[in-house]
């Protein structure tokens, strides 16, 4: 990938430093786009580390220092990881995913198509045509600006009230399974004409589809549940600030009810 000084910095490395970039910044700029810029640090970072060997810095009782701490550091992380594997499995994962079913509120879901155009002339005379027997999803297809909505007939799905701009969802959740809005819906992205198909309560996402942010989840209390074994079996004795004073630690706090499965 290339060479600093005759020492070469190949394609594994560039992946590792892509890698350690957030998942967000992944989705959003692919490993091509990035490259340059990866490569840069990678080079960056291969001048300095030189330039500090050649000064012999990593003998230093400062750079020792660092090391041992980040040695520690990747100990707890790898023991952790390490009880955590141990002991999860599907029993447990099937456990936290009724676990955070249960946890979810019991929210109403709409769903619902849309046409979407510029001004309120042009919903007005939609609404006449539905009314007059157009239909909605043929129209939904064809007269609509947004393109995406337009690929699939306007539908937009089960959503619930919040996920969805106050306007809209104010309109659509007053609304009953086959019927259409007599007026007009403004909102910032136009004018929206309405059409309600269903309503129902919140469903909970398959266990398969979920399954990742249930481990996720599984994976922070089984970590808690080893720290809090650990500092039950040990004798730890504290003081104040001036080294003085005996006192008591705060436990760490129990464990967050899980929240609801997202939807992926």
């Amino acid at each position: 990938m290339a060479r600093v000084n005759g020492k070469e910095i190949h394609r594994s490395e560039v992946l590792a430093e892509y890698s350690q970039l957030p998942a967000q910044t992944q989705q959003q700029i692919h490993l091509n786009e990035a490259y340059p810029r990866v490569l840069e640090n990678l080079v960056t970072a291969r001048l300095l580390t030189d330039a500090g060997y050649k000064d012999k810095l990593q003998d230093s009782k400062e750079v020792k220092t660092e090391l041992k701490h980040a040695e520690e550091r990747f100990v707890q992380q790898a023991y952790i990881r390490k009880q955590v594997d141990s002991r999860m499995n599907e029993a447990l994962l099937k456990k936290k995913y009724d676990e955070m079913v249960k946890a979810m509120p019991a929210e109403d879901e709409v769903r619902a198509r849309h046409i979407l155009v510029k001004t309120k002339e042009e919903a007005d005379a939609l609404i006449k045509q539905i009314q007059g027997g157009a239909d909605f999803a043929k129209l939904a297809s064809e007269q609509q600006i947004d393109k995406n909505s337009a690929a699939s007939a306007g539908d937009l799905g089960y959503f619930t009230k919040g996920d969805m701009v106050a306007p809209f969802a104010d309109a659509a959740f007053a609304m009953k399974p086959g019927e259409v809005s007599k007026t007009p819906v403004k909102t910032d992205f136009g004018w929206h004409v309405i059409k309600v198909e269903d309503r129902r309560k919140r469903q909970a996402p398959p266990f398969e589809q979920v399954k990742g942010q249930v481990a996720q989840a599984e994976a922070q209390d089984l970590a808690a549940q080893v720290v809090d074994e650990l500092r039950k079996g040990a004798k730890v004795e504290a003081f104040d600030i001036t080294g003085k004073q005996a006192i008591s630690l705060t436990p760490p706090p129990a464990a967050a009810k899980p929240a609801a499965p997202a939807k992926q």
